[in-house]
């Protein structure tokens, strides 16, 4: 077994970061995901939405960009094992999608819970 090391630690998270880097810079659906999180973001200080629904927001956002990780990697990972058309791999890939679609419809209600009534009071 392998020592621990602060060092091979923070090289992870170097690793890690060109993940992130990787995904939001060459994913076009990932660039559709943070652009709805800024404008929730803007929206929420906007109306000045409570701690509790903020906390809310951030995990949607994180769940959202993550799903779309999992998704790029599964992708990516399918690609390189089945380069031809299969039709099972393209299974695995619209799974994968539709985890992403399942998490950005539940961000995009827990969305309409907390600002549904910001936006009925400023009528």
């Amino acid at each position: 077994m392998e020592t621990f090391s602060i060092k091979k630690r923070l090289k992870s998270f170097t690793y890690a970061w060109k993940g992130v880097k990787d995904v939001i810079c060459r994913e076009h659906n990932a660039w559709i995901h943070l652009t709805i999180a800024l404008l929730t973001i803007i929206v929420g200080f906007i109306f000045n939405i409570q701690r509790i629904e903020w906390i809310a927001i951030v995990i949607c956002i994180g769940i959202v960009i993550a799903a779309e990780a999992f998704n790029t990697a599964i992708e990516r990972l399918v690609n390189l094992t089945s380069p031809e058309w299969n039709p099972m791999a393209g299974k695995v890939k619209d799974i994968a999608a539709g985890a992403v679609l399942i998490c950005a419809i539940a961000a995009a209600i827990v969305g309409l819970i907390i600002f549904i009534p910001y936006i009925i009071v400023s009528i």
